[in-house]
């Protein structure tokens, strides 16, 4: 006599609106199963220990710094691999815009997974923490303020995945010192110190990711800010270039008009500019 395997319990589904996000630790007999799935897609992002996601074609296992993407209706089959979990995790329905975001790289035959390293998967795991805190919240807008903190984490993921080129955590540090401190020392010395890289090392990094030198991706990004300047505001143009760390007003100009092809003062008077 043949008997048949009894198959799981099916685990309650989420009811989301926009999103639901949250963070937990399980122990060994920790499990899910949902045969067809949820409506919504599940981003789950191990925080310590070790997670199992069972794909169509054999099961992922995840560790610290791992994030996992299941698509909407895909069978939902996981649960702790070791004997214990940690994992932050958002059940959401995706912004149009954010297709992109949610392209990425194949295991288990299903399961969406990419690998973030120590620094940046802090940025996931906060912006992750704080769409919890949103979604679980009463506040105004709360759900929206949920799926922004969401899109940010799903934005660091992003910086890892290997489809567009991941990106060193070393680098990513330096570009978001640059882009907070654009008044600040940003000579190569300074970024060196910031990156914990020899000079040589963080030329080959800019030049090998971003195709321009550390020099010349500061000053196009200082002269970018220059430029919204110019164009949202009706400050003096001095004191805007020394808001972007080119004290110097002649250098300034000279560079801006080497950059847009107009001095600083006529890109300001564009007939265009107020549409920019």
């Amino acid at each position: 006599m043949i008997v048949s395997a009894v198959p799981p319990a099916e685990t309650p589904h989420p009811h989301v609106i926009r999103v639901i996000a949250g963070e937990f630790a399980a122990g060994s007999d920790y499990s899910t199963w949902r045969e067809n799935g949820t409506a919504d897609w599940l981003l789950i992002h191990t925080i310590a220990g070790a997670g199992r996601v069972a794909g169509p074609a054999g099961d992922v296992i995840t560790a610290a710094g791992d994030s996992i993407l299941l698509r909407p209706h895909a069978r939902h089959d996981y649960g702790t691999a070791a004997s214990a979990w940690t994992l932050a995790y958002a059940h959401f329905h995706a912004r149009a815009e954010w297709a992109p975001l949610l392209d990425w790289p194949i295991r288990g035959g299903g399961v969406g997974f990419v690998h973030a390293p120590g620094e940046v998967r802090l940025r996931i795991l906060g912006g992750l923490r704080t769409s919890a805190a949103f979604s679980a919240g009463s506040m105004p807008q709360s759900e929206l303020f949920a799926m922004n903190s969401l899109e940010s984490a799903l934005l660091w993921i992003d910086t890892q995945n290997p489809l567009r080129g991941r990106m060193d955590e070393r680098l990513l540090r330096v570009i978001e010192h640059i882009g907070s401190s654009l008044a600040a020392d940003l000579s190569v010395p300074a970024l060196t110190g910031v990156a914990r890289l020899s000079p040589s090392r963080l030329s080959h990094l800019f030049t090998e990711s971003l195709g321009v030198s550390p020099q010349r991706y500061v000053e196009r990004e200082r002269l970018a800010r220059a430029a919204q300047l110019l164009t949202t505001t009706d400050r003096a143009v001095n004191d805007i270039a020394r808001d972007v760390g080119l004290s110097d007003p002649l250098y300034f100009s000279r560079r801006f008009s080497r950059l847009y092809g107009i001095s600083p003062t006529g890109y300001r008077r564009r007939p265009s500019a107020s549409a920019d």
